[in-house]
């Protein structure tokens, strides 16, 4: 009886706050606390979808999913081949890695605009942002795998003489599976939001479009259903690949080693020669006519746009009104996220309340969430800053709570010999040994809050904004200004990442002593 009255206490307390939240959904609607047409009551909404989800989500879902399955096998495929070039062969890894590093900075998003002038809105435009953004997990973690492979079995085989077929099947793809399956799970994530994404801005078929329909005849009772139908579709697809995992791969990771990392050259030749060949090519065919200058400017006018639009100030003010945007949007949803990852790594009842709900939040494709924060917000500046907030919450809180939850026994059975004052503790104790989870977060909430920056100000046009700038040269067919965006675009990612990763060693000296 008291195992059966512990498991109905967990199973009440991960339903008790979503239920919670739908009372308040119906009270509010009931009571008018907002027009009808912003907040459907549930009722309206369920007798939306008895019509709705027969006659147009089943015609429009089929559609969507037959892209993700398309975007996925190619990217997945194409990450294998990379993945596997990079790991297996030094001399690949040295001219190939450095230009895949650079590309993999640009945002898949950032390369829509410039897309939809070379491919149309077309399903070459779905497929190519599918499989760019499904490729790069795969191809990074197959990489990482392979170079992870413990010497000692390369040595055992060669010393068994083991066929090849026997060595990559018993060998390397046991070992090589776990990361193969997080790079799938990462896949898929980054390619359901980059279909939702692209169907959003350029299409006229799939959930996507059901939704940006739907919120312009301002019907949010099918808004509400698309992104009900998004999240549940997420949320079965994350379960199911963890359950794939769990069942093929059954045998204990091995012990990581002592790893010792080569220096880095930052002027390799090895690495230069492909981009410098690259661009080489690239001006010599804009130069003779080979291509066509409106799609395909020559670098140097990329550059010559890049010098004039700083030196006019216009640049200046885009990219100042888009750092400052992304600063104030990253600033909210990030402490937000270190309140509740803080309460939910501390308390078991705060982490039973909250973890379900935000579980299956997370499931939602961020850019589903626009039609509904355009409703409740406006088109203003606070929507923006809304959804780059949604953006960067979501990394910052998983990343504090696993933070709090892995600290060792031992701190936590000190502060109690100690005795310590509740900010003493969190001071000298709990803040050191987060520290490194704390700043993945935060890396990577401040990568989400850049993308959704750049995808706010397509979606949600400001008139200021490196996003809005790309989509208003795109629409004038200026391949040039759209070019020198992604340039902007990419060069602030890579400089976040590397600001972040100076504020990580300075902050934590100690662990790279």
């Amino acid at each position: 009886m008291p195992g059966l009255k512990q498991f109905l206490f967990r199973q009440g307390c991960q339903w008790l706050l979503p239920l919670s939240l739908l009372l308040f959904w119906w009270q509010g609607s009931m009571h008018g606390w907002m027009s009808e047409q912003i907040l459907p009551s549930p009722t309206v909404v369920l007798d939306t979808a008895q019509a709705f989800v027969p006659q147009d989500l089943l015609d429009q879902l089929p559609i969507s999913l037959w892209r993700l399955a398309i975007g996925l096998s190619g990217g997945i495929a194409i990450g294998i081949l990379l993945g596997s070039l990079f790991g297996l062969s030094q001399r690949a890894n040295r001219l190939l890695m450095p230009l895949f590093t650079v590309l993999v900075q640009i945002p898949t998003l950032a390369w829509i605009p410039l897309l939809m002038l070379w491919l149309g809105i077309g399903e070459a435009l779905k497929l190519t942002i599918l499989i760019k953004a499904v490729t790069v997990p795969v191809t990074l973690y197959i990489g990482t795998g392979i170079g992870e492979l413990p010497p000692k079995l390369r040595e055992m085989a060669s010393v068994l003489r083991l066929p090849v077929r026997v060595y990559l099947c018993r060998v390397v793809l046991p070992a090589l599976l776990p990361y193969l399956m997080t790079g799938i799970r990462l896949a898929f994530s980054q390619g359901w939001v980059s279909l939702i994404a692209v169907e959003l801005l350029a299409s006229s078929e799939g959930l996507g479009y059901l939704l940006v329909e739907s919120r312009q005849l301002f019907m949010l009772d099918q808004v509400y259903i698309c992104v009900i139908v998004i999240g549940l579709l997420g949320f079965a697809a994350e379960k199911g690949l963890q359950w794939i995992s769990d069942r093929w791969i059954h045998w204990p990771s091995p012990v990581a080693g002592a790893v010792t990392l080569p220096p880095t050259k930052l002027f390799d030749l090895h690495g230069w020669l492909l981009p410098c060949g690259l661009l080489s090519v690239w001006q010599i065919a804009s130069g003779e006519g080979w291509l066509n200058s409106a799609f395909f400017p020559a670098p140097v006018q990329v550059a010559e746009t890049l010098v004039a639009g700083f030196t006019h100030g216009q640049f200046s003010l885009d990219l100042t009104a888009s750092i400052l945007r992304m600063l104030q949007g990253f600033a909210i949803g990030a402490v937000t996220g270190v309140l509740f990852g803080l309460a939910s790594g501390s308390f078991r009842w705060a982490d039973r309340l909250v973890t379900p709900l935000f579980s299956g939040l997370r499931s939602v494709a961020i850019f589903a969430w626009l039609p509904l924060i355009t409703a409740w917000f406006g088109l203003g500046e606070t929507a923006r800053l809304a959804f780059i907030a949604i953006a960067s919450f979501f990394p910052v809180l998983l990343a504090t709570r696993q933070g709090v939850i892995q600290l060792p026994s031992v701190l936590l059975e000190t502060t109690k010999a100690l005795k310590l004052p509740p900010l003493s503790k969190f001071r000298y104790l709990i803040l050191p040994g987060m520290l490194p989870d704390l700043f993945t977060g935060l890396r990577l909430g401040m990568m989400h809050a850049w993308v959704g920056t750049t995808g706010a100000e397509y979606f949600i046009s400001s008139g200021e904004g490196i996003g809005s700038m790309m989509m208003r040269a795109q629409q004038l067919m200026a391949a040039d200004r759209v070019m020198a965006g992604i340039v902007l675009i990419a060069g602030v990612a890579a400089v976040i990442s590397i600001i972040i990763r100076r504020l990580e060693q300075k902050l934590m000296r100690w662990r790279y002593q």
